[in-house]
């Protein structure tokens, strides 16, 4: 559950500064090729860049400088020139909430991509939408996000800014539900959840799916983010008797939980979402890891020729990260926002209600993007549903099923 740049300003990373205010106001701003200058526009990424999770947030990162970078080489808004300031939310709420106003506080920042953690996006959201400020996240996935608390009975969108390329746990737990129920022929299931807004949620959606095809759920626990000992949660894994178990949260604690459960001779697979997506899960479990499954947003992304240039690109580009995950829709949710704001910046000149200008854009975007088809609903989702089943096989991510799943 369900995500996941540019030369970012130097003096960012090295005094955690960003200068809040721009060089002259909108309305003065001659910008363009008329005057020799282009405006300077800029495109915030929120992500965690250290720590938990880094991996792929420097992926997220790395997919947006490349859809800088392209925008800047193609001219794609004239009198435009593009820049990305990436601000490290080391995946907790409070501090993307301080980068979020950070971001609104710089009059040159016209969209945001990120986060990657659901958490993360719920003390994000408020902000942006005060300055009306748009952001599209590529790996958010908790439902909520965009439907509201009471989604599964009556949907209702708390923000017009909000947007993701991602598709819902909705979707996600019940695809990975079904395909444990009926390809798997799995029948008991321990579940284990990290506590967090994604983790809770799909582990959730997960077990209401598997109980609904006719499967039974042997035992339930959480741990908390940062956990490393998991003896006890080992030991009552293989009392259960569960001949599979299935993990809502992220890469950093599964990895260590799965090397945990199978040195200790429970060789049973390990389930999980789009948070464990990530060539670091295998790196770190080993051996321990073969046999392991995971859910993820689209297809793969290696295996769409619309993303072969911006996989070269990466590749050659020296980023870090893991661009597979999200890496594609990160790429897509710029362009998005870079397609809006070449819409309302004409001639370099940006209108004092750009931000705005841009929310409405967005709303209308609809291009094929290099992960899927990219346009969104009334609520602020993606219209492209798809998913894939990936397993590790001789120590690699391969896909074993890839389509929709409508519940």
């Amino acid at each position: 559950m369900r995500h996941r740049s540019l030369v970012i300003l130097t003096s960012v990373l090295t005094t955690g500064a960003l200068t809040l205010t721009a060089c002259g106001s909108r309305d003065d701003n001659k910008g363009g090729d008329n005057s020799g200058k282009k405006t300077e526009v800029i495109i915030g990424v929120d992500a965690p860049l250290t720590g938990q999770n880094s991996a792929t947030g420097l992926g997220i990162k790395g997919g947006v400088q490349i859809a800088v970078d392209d925008a800047n080489k193609k001219n794609l808004v004239p009198g435009v020139k593009f820049k990305v300031v990436a601000l490290d939310d080391k995946a907790i709420p409070a501090q993307g909430q301080t980068n979020a106003t950070q971001l609104v506080g710089n009059d040159k920042v016209l969209g945001v991509v990120g986060p990657l953690n659901s958490g993360v996006a719920t003390q994000m959201q408020q902000v942006f939408a005060t300055a009306n400020l748009v952001e599209i996240s590529p790996s958010n996935t908790a439902p909520e996000l965009t439907q509201g608390k009471n989604w599964q009975t009556k949907k209702a969108r708390p923000f017009k800014t909000y947007f993701r390329t991602a598709t819902t746990d909705a979707l996600q737990g019940g695809f990975a539900a079904d395909y444990a129920y009926t390809t798997l022929k799995k029948r008991k299931v321990f579940v284990v959840d990290d506590k967090q807004t994604y983790g809770a949620g799909l582990a959730k959606l997960f077990k209401a799916g598997f109980t609904k095809a006719g499967g039974k759920v042997t035992g339930e626990d959480h741990v908390n983010t940062g956990d490393t000992d998991f003896s006890a949660l080992v030991t009552k894994i293989k009392n259960s008797k569960a001949d599979l178990v299935y993990y809502g949260g992220q890469y950093d604690e599964s990895e260590k939980l799965t090397k945990q459960l199978k040195d200790a001779g429970a060789k049973v697979p390990l389930f999980g979402g789009d948070g464990m997506f990530t060539p670091t899960y295998i790196e770190t479990a080993g051996k321990t890891s073969e046999g392991d499954l995971v859910t993820s947003v689209g297809q793969p992304v290696d295996t769409l020729p619309s993303a072969a240039d911006f996989i070269k690109k990466y590749k050659a580009s020296g980023l870090k990260g893991d661009y597979g995950t999200y890496g594609g829709y990160s790429y897509d949710a710029a362009t998005a926002i870079i397609k809006a704001i070449g819409n309302v910046v004409k001639d370099g000149k940006v209108p004092s209600d750009a931000r705005a200008k841009v929310v409405e854009e967005v709303q209308k975007t609809k291009f094929d993007g290099i992960a899927g088809p990219v346009s969104f609903d009334e609520y602020g989702d993606t219209t492209n549903k798809q998913l894939t089943v990936y397993q590790v096989v001789d120590g690699k991510w391969k896909a074993v099923k890839s389509g929709t799943f409508n519940g």
